[in-house]
Order: C-alpha cells, then sequence, then structure tokens
C-alpha cells in the first residue's frame, strides 16, 4: 500500500474544507484534501445554491398569481425540465472547476473515503496518507429515521435532481427543507403535504411569524399536519406509499406519491473511523474547544456541521473553518465567535431571524421592548399583493441595542442582513431609525418597525 506524508489533511470539499486548505496552503503548508463525494460541497452541489435556482422561478410563479387581475392576466407556470438544465448550469461545473482551484494552490486531491487507521493516518482506498494535522470538515448527512421503510424516502440529494416532478408529495418534517421544498412543489402544481412530529414547526423562528408562514401555507395549498409522527413507510402494489402515522395517540395513514425526508440532518461523521484516531464525537459533531480544536486529540481540528459549534449553515462553516485553519497555523491564538447570524428559510414569502427570539430573550431575563405588526397593508408588501407580512423586533431596554429582528414578506432574506450589521456594529434602534435608506425599498421599511 502506497504511503504518503503530508503536514495537513483536510476530510471535505465544501466550503469549510476547501477554505481551510487553501489557507493552510498559502501559509507553505504542505496539504492533502479527500472527499467520498463529487468536490464542492453540499451548498454548491446539493443545497443552498441550486434550490435557490429552483426557488427563483416558484417566486415568480407565486408572484405572478398574486397579481392576476391587478396588471397581469395570465400567471407564469414552471417547466420542470427546463428549470432543472438551468438549474445544472451551476451545478455541473463544480467539480472540475472545485478540484482545479484546489490543485492550483498546491493542494493534493483524494477521492473516496477516508478512514482513520491511527492517530496521524487515514486510508484512502488503497493509499495510506500521513499528516501531522488533520481538519475534518465532512459536513452533514440525513438523519436516520429509525422506522420500517424509511429507505423508501426520497433524500434532499436525489429530490434537487428529479427528472419529473410527481402528482403530490409528502415532506416528512418541519424544518427549512420542509417549508422550503412544499413551497417550491406547490408553485409547480404538485399537491404538497408536510408531516410534523411537533406542535409547531421551525422550532428556532419566532412562534408568532412562523403561525403567520403556516398560514400563508396552507392558503397557497400546502397541507401542513401538525403533531404527527410517522412510524412506519409501506410501498403499495401501484407503487404509491403508505406513510403509517400516530397523532394524539390514535393510528393515522397518509398516502403518497413520493415522500421526501425533511426531518433534520446530523454531522457525517459515522464512517470516518474517528475512534481509531482517537476523536472524541457526539451526536453535534466532533467535540471541540472554543479553538475549533478536538478535545481528545490535540491535532485534529473540526469545523462546519462535523464540528459540534455554531448553526449548520454554510457562512458559517466557512468562517469556522478560517478560525480552526489559523489555530492550527499559529497555536491556538483566536477563540471562534460567530456573532449575530442571520437565517432565512427560503419559502414564500421567505421567513428571516438574526439575533433572539422574544422567547429565548425571556429566559435570558433580559429587559426588553418587542414591537410587532402585521404589515401586509404596508407599501412593500401591497404593491405584489403578498396576502402575508410581518414583523418583531426586540429592543433592549436602557441600550437600545437590537436583541433580535424577526422578518416575514418580501425581500425578508435580504432586509436581515441590514439589522445583523446593526447588531453587529452595536448601533442602537435609535441610530438606526437616523439612516436614510433609498425609497420605496423594503430596507426603507426599517425605521418603522423600531
Amino acid at each position: 500500500m502506497e504511503t504518503t506524508d503530508f503536514d495537513v489533511l483536510v476530510i471535505g470539499t465544501g466550503e469549510g474544507g476547501t477554505t481551510a486548505a487553501q489557507k493552510c496552503a498559502k501559509a507553505g503548508k504542505r496539504v492533502a484534501i479527500v472527499d467520498v463525494l463529487p468536490f464542492g460541497g453540499t451548498c454548491a452541489l446539493r443545497g443552498c445554491d441550486p434550490k435557490k435556482v429552483l426557488i427563483g422561478a416558484a417566486e415568480t410563479v407565486a408572484r405572478s398569481r398574486h397579481m392576476l387581475g391587478h396588471g397581469l392576466d395570465t400567471a407564469a407556470t414552471v417547466a420542470w425540465a427546463d428549470l432543472m438544465r438551468f438549474k445544472n448550469s451551476f451545478t455541473g461545473k463544480v467539480p472540475a472547476g472545485r478540484e482545479a482551484s484546489l490543485q492550483k494552490a498546491g493542494i493534493a486531491t483524494y477521492h473516496g473515503l477516508a478512514r482513520f487507521t491511527g492517530p496521524h493516518a487515514v486510508r484512502v482506498g488503497d493509499q495510506e496518507l500521513r499528516a501531522k494535522q488533520f481538519i475534518i470538515a465532512a459536513g452533514a448527512r440525513p438523519r436516520p429515521l429509525g422506522i420500517p421503510g424509511e429507505e423508501l424516502l426520497v433524500d434532499s440529494t436525489a429530490f434537487l435532481e428529479l427528472a419529473e416532478l410527481p402528482a403530490d408529495l409528502t415532506l416528512i418534517g418541519g424544518g427549512y427543507i420542509a417549508f422550503e421544498f412544499a413551497h417550491l412543489v406547490a408553485r409547480c402544481g404538485v399537491a404538497a403535504r408536510i408531516l410534523h412530529r411537533g406542535a409547531r414547526p421551525l422550532e428556532h423562528f419566532d412562534a408568532d411569524l412562523v403561525a403567520h408562514l403556516v398560514t400563508a401555507s396552507r392558503e397557497a395549498g400546502i397541507e401542513v399536519v401538525l403533531g404527527t409522527a410517522v412510524t412506519g413507510i409501506e410501498q403499495e402494489p401501484g407503487g404509491r406509499l403508505r406513510l403509517r402515522a400516530e397523532s394524539g395517540g390514535h393510528a393515522a395513514d397518509y398516502s403518497a406519491a413520493m415522500a421526501v425526508h425533511a426531518a433534520g440532518r446530523e454531522p457525517n461523521l459515522a464512517a470516518l473511523d474517528l475512534d481509531r484516531a482517537g476523536v472524541a464525537y457526539g451526536p453535534a459533531g466532533v467535540t471541540v474547544n472554543e479553538f475549533l480544536q478536538s478535545t481528545s486529540h490535540p491535532d485534529v481540528y473540526a469545523a462546519g456541521d462535523a464540528a459540534a459549534s455554531g448553526l449548520p449553515l454554510t457562512p458559517v462553516a466557512a468562517k469556522a473553518a478560517f478560525v480552526a485553519a489559523s489555530n492550527l497555523l499559529k497555536g491556538n491564538y483566536t477563540p471562534v465567535s460567530y456573532g449575530a447570524v442571520p437565517t432565512t428559510v427560503f419559502s414564500h414569502p421567505p421567513l428571516a431571524a438574526v439575533g433572539l427570539t422574544e422567547a429565548e430573550a425571556t429566559r435570558q431575563g433580559l429587559k426588553f421592548t418587542a414591537k410587532s405588526e402585521l404589515t401586509t397593508d404596508w407599501f412593500t408588501a401591497r404593491r405584489l399583493r403578498e396576502p402575508v407580512s410581518a414583523y418583531k423586533v426586540l429592543v433592549e431596554e436602557g441600550s437600545g441595542q437590537v436583541l433580535g429582528a424577526h422578518l416575514l414578506g418580501p425581500n425578508a432574506d435580504e432586509v436581515i442582513n441590514l439589522f445583523a450589521v446593526a447588531m453587529h456594529a452595536k448601533l442602537p434602534a435609535r441610530e438606526l431609525q437616523k439612516l436614510v435608506f433609498a425609497y420605496p425599498t423594503s430596507a426603507s421599511d426599517i425605521v418603522y418597525m423600531l
């Protein structure tokens, strides 16, 4: 078996792994990077980017429907095959392009599953790669549901490659993927259903705005079923799926042409044989300290979804990888700090948030004012005939600092970034109100939210 030695070996070629590998190579280290999947990572190939391309078409359909009889006499429709070709124009060149950019930086690239064989070695196929230090950025995978028949489910990766859409689609789960995919297919003429085991979906978002989004979802023709746990899946003779479920102690059955696993993801670590390297990990990922260094193996760092640190978001992974690589190169000198991280559910309308929810601020004992309002009759929503639009902003008493901002409506995914900037700069609400925004824009609504 061929053995090759490196200074740093990175596992994963997404934004986190790529960022870390390039930083180490730039510092003069001999670097290798390994991935069992096509180079590029989840976001560029199987997640954020292709999803957003598809959702762009769905947004056009939704807005055209809202404007029927108010300037438009025909609603847009989705040509799925054409849309998929357009999506593939974004993803198709990523693997080769990513690998070429890594090689241009002097990084050795390897394809295959990396399994640790000891504290400083991994095996990839018939090669042994040794390294003085490691950065694990292996991303995440769908969390096993532990129910009979779950192999009949389609995961998000397969969904984003569908050649054609089914007549109806059921999504198991109540998070980002469930709502985004449901809103996408509903605008494509597919009967969409969300089955969520909890009493409320999108649990990390503001409860009031989530309730408004559920209303908007149902008005868009999406069936949202809460408090219902899927317990098993069977395939019927005709090919349809029967979803066995429990709701309030009673059995319930649902029929679906296709069902999608949208019930969460977990760090993709199970196949790496971390135990053989002495790397401690748990359900949230590799156990790390504030420097993103393994607590059990000083020569191993982790970032992104693979680390028990931060939100499972691409910008967070990239920042964490930069910090991990910096500490690996120079010694542990900079703890990771994510600050106010905005996040968005790309439904229609989009739901966006940054900072604390009202419930979180209350639990922390903070003194604050919560200002909220339905904004369906505001110009921004009314000109687009958006049927549901709202906001909630939390401002700390005394300091005037924005503790949290929660938006539902047109361009919420963009406006939330302005709140994130204000929170990062510790700009009090009264100063934010003094800014002059271009008008009329969604951003100019901020002054009325404070």
